[in-house]
């Protein structure tokens, strides 16, 4: 089991792990985006603009304004609900599984290299 880190390493791994997503060529999301994507990819689908902004407590308005950059990114799909014309599902797409694995990889990575 690792063991917990101190506060000076927690926001070193924070802060390294942030220099690396600025550095390469994956989009620089922010953490609201962030959030929003691990929502969407970690818990069961169906995800709507409605449920997103009361699970993050914010408006829909702003989680549109997120899913828009997400979207011209390619990380996030979005596509009228076929029994519901009024809501929109929020879909997973490749793009945005493959930045979530390269971010995992990060975190892992950093936090190894915190513990040693």
């Amino acid at each position: 089991m690792a063991s917990a880190l101190n506060m000076g390493q927690a926001l070193r791994l924070w802060r390294d792990l942030h220099l690396d997503l600025v550095r390469d060529e994956h989009p620089d999301l922010t953490a609201r985006q962030i959030a929003i994507m691990l929502t969407v990819y970690l818990d069961p689908p169906p995800h709507t603009v409605r449920a997103l902004a009361e699970k993050l407590g914010v408006t829909k308005p702003v989680i549109t304004r997120a899913l828009d950059s997400m979207g011209k990114e390619g990380l996030i799909g979005r596509r009228r609900d076929p029994a519901d014309r009024r809501n929109v599902l929020i879909q997973r797409t490749v793009k945005g599984s493959l930045f979530l694995e390269h971010l995992s990889d990060l975190i892992i990575r950093h936090a190894e290299k915190a513990q040693s």
